[in-house]
């Protein structure tokens, strides 16, 4: 997994939604465009990205509720791991704000991408429904 976090950006395009129709995971832009995941498959592993323009003013009331300090790579990171989760992001809210659970198994990277803020999180597979993890 850390070789392919460490080379995020060279998995990592962006174009319309049609053409990035055969990406692995991807993540709509407010202006049309889309960030799509093109890395090899990563056995027993999920992935997920979440992307924003950099540029893109902090909603008033998310500055309220979380602070505006690196606001887009601490929302980018939530929204990948709840992704990965399937979980609503405001339920993740409610639970975490915008940090990380100190349980998480997942690991990340946040990149800039041109005019965009982009993190790539990966998962371990759940295990199967009645299997416990692990040896």
């Amino acid at each position: 997994m850390p070789a392919l976090l460490s080379a995020a950006e060279r998995y990592l395009r962006v174009g319309t939604p049609a053409e990035l129709a055969g990406a692995v995971t991807r993540s709509h832009l407010d202006d049309g465009r889309c960030v799509g995941w093109y890395g090899p498959p990563a056995a027993g592993w999920r992935v997920a990205v979440d992307a924003e323009r950099a540029g893109a003013p902090v909603p008033p009331a998310l500055a309220r509720r979380f602070g505006t300090a690196d606001f887009w790579a601490r929302w980018t990171r939530a929204e990948s791991l709840c992704k990965l989760a399937d979980v609503p992001v405001a339920a993740w809210w409610r639970r975490h704000g915008l940090s990380i659970p100190p349980d998480s198994a997942a690991v990340w990277r946040t990149v800039r991408l041109a005019d965009l803020v982009v993190t790539v999180a990966f998962a371990p597979d759940a295990p199967a429904p009645g299997r416990r993890p692990g040896p």
